[in-house]
C-alpha cells in the first residue's frame, strides 16, 4: 500500500521489489490512496489486483482519514492477507491503525525518508515525530533504506513490536531500457519544443528526474542556471510534475530564465530519457534512498547530489559524483564548471557511478533481504 497513486520513490521501490519476487510464491493486491491524475495501479497486470482507495490522501483531513481507516479494514478482511506492506508516511499511519484490528496479520512499515526531516515548522515535525513512535507499536517490522535514517529511529526510540532494518534500494541495471543519446535527445527536444516553442541546437543538457514538491530543492537548480544565462550551448530542464509548478515557473519568469531553463512536465518511463543529459543534479533538501539518483548513475552520468539522506552512502565524492551542502547553488554551479570542463572527469566519474550501483546496490539483493522479512 503507499499513500498515492503516483509514480515516487515509494512507488518505484513497490513495482521493483513485486517485479523480483517469484510469483509463483506470492499473491500481490497492491492498493494506493486517491490520486485522480496518478497513474500508478494502471502500471499493474493481471494477476496482480489494484485497489484504490478513495479516502486516503496526502494532506491530513480528520474526516476523510477515519473513512480511510474504515475502507481499508474493509479491504483487508476482504482480501484476508498475511502480511500488509505500507510504503510512505501517511500509508504507514493509517493503514498500521487499520491493521492493528486484525490479529496475526503481519504489518511491514517501509520508509523512504522520515516525513519529519521535510522543511516545515518545527512543531509540525515534532508532532510527525510523535505520530511515528506511537504508531512504531502497531508495526511488526520498519524498514529504512539508509544509515542516517537507521540512526533517527534508534536515537527517538522509533521501535517496531519486532525489528528495525535497515535495506538500501535496489536496481537491476541491465534491465533499465535507456534509449540511445540521439534518441533519448530527440524525444527531450521534441517534448520541451511543445510546451516552449523553441527548436533546440544546444551541446549541453543539465537535468533532474523529479516530482516538483518542495523537498526536492528545485529551486536551488534554478539559481544555478543564473550561472549560465549568458552560456548559449547549456541548458537545464527539470522532467516531473507537482504542485510547486507554478512556483517554480514564476521564479524562471522573475529571473529571466525562460530560455535557459524548461520544465516539460511529467513524462512516461523518464528514466528511459536519461541519456539525452550529460550531466545529472539532485538539489534535494529532503531524501531517504533517492531513485533517480541511482537511476542516472545506471546510465554512466556524471552526478551531483546534496549531503541529505541516502547520498553520504551512494556517492564517494570526487569519484563517482559529487556532493555539495543543500540550498548552494554557487556549490553546484561550481561542481558543473569544473565537470563540464575535463571531458576525461566526466567519463570516469560516469563509469564510477555505474559500477557503484551494480556492485553495492544490485535489485537481487534487496529483494532477497526484504523476502526474508515476510
Amino acid at each position: 500500500m503507499v499513500t498515492l497513486n503516483e509514480i515516487g520513490g515509494a512507488q518505484k521501490f513497490l513495482t521493483s521489489l513485486i517485479n523480483g519476487l517469484n510469483p509463483e510464491r506470492y499473491d500481490f493486491f497492491v492498493a494506493a490512496g486517491d490520486n485522480s491524475t496518478g497513474d500508478f495501479l494502471k502500471t499493474f497486470k493481471d494477476p496482480i489486483r489494484t485497489h484504490l482507495i478513495r479516502n486516503l490522501n496526502r494532506n491530513p483531513n480528520f474526516f476523510t482519514d477515519i473513512k480511510a481507516i474504515f475502507e481499508i479494514r474493509r479491504l483487508i478482511k476482504n482480501i484476508n492477507p498475511d502480511t500488509v506492506f505500507l510504503n510512505s508516511s501517511k500509508a504507514g499511519f493509517i493503514g498500521s491503525f487499520a491493521a492493528k484490528k486484525f490479529r496475526g496479520l503481519k504489518t511491514i512499515y517501509r520508509i523512504g525518508g522520515w516525513a519529519f526531516n521535510d522543511p516545515r515548522p518545527k512543531w509540525k515535525n515534532l508532532l510527525l515525530t510523535w505520530l511515528e513512535k506511537l504508531s512504531a507499536r502497531w508495526k511488526d517490522v520498519i524498514i529504512v533504506n539508509n544509515e542516517h535514517d537507521l540512526d533517527q529511529a534508534q536515537k527517538l526510540k522509533i521501535k517496531p513490536r519486532e525489528e528495525l532494518v535497515l535495506v538500501y534500494n535496489g536496481l537491476d541495471v541491465y534491465k533499465i531500457d535507456f534509449l540511445p543519446k540521439e534518441e533519448a535527445r530527440l524525444k527531450l527536444f521534441e517534448k520541451i519544443s511543445r510546451v516552449s516553442g523553441r527548436v533546440f541546437q544546444v551541446k549541453t543538457i543539465i537535468g533532474a528526474i523529479a516530482n516538483l514538491y518542495a523537498t526536492k530543492g528545485l529551486d536551488t537548480l534554478i539559481r544555478v542556471a543564473e550561472n549560465f544565462k549568458n552560456n548559449d550551448e547549456v541548458i537545464f530542464t527539470i522532467i516531473g510534475e507537482g504542485p510547486e509548478r507554478s512556483t517554480l515557473e514564476a521564479l524562471i519568469k522573475d529571473m529571466g530564465l525562460e530560455k535557459k531553463i524548461y520544465l516539460p512536465g511529467k513524462i512516461e518511463n523518464a528514466s528511459m530519457l536519461l541519456n539525452a543529459f550529460d550531466l545529472f543534479v539532485l538539489p534535494s533538501l529532503k531524501e531517504g534512498f533517492p531513485w533517480a539518483l541511482i537511476e542516472a548513475m545506471s546510465a554512466k552520468l556524471p552526478v551531483i547530489a546534496t549531503r541529505v539522506g541516502a547520498v553520504p552512502e551512494i556517492i564517494e565524492d570526487g569519484k563517482n559524483g559529487f556532493i555539495v551542502e543543500p540550498g548552494r547553488p554557487d556549490q553546484i554551479a561550481e561542481k558543473i564548471k569544473f565537470i563540464l570542463a575535463d571531458d576525461r572527469l566526466r567519463l570516469e566519474l560516469g563509469i564510477q557511478a555505474h559500477q557503484t550501483v551494480l556492485f553495492k546496490f544490485p535489485l537481487d539483493k534487496m529483494v532477497k533481504q526484504i523476502e526474508e522479512l515476510f
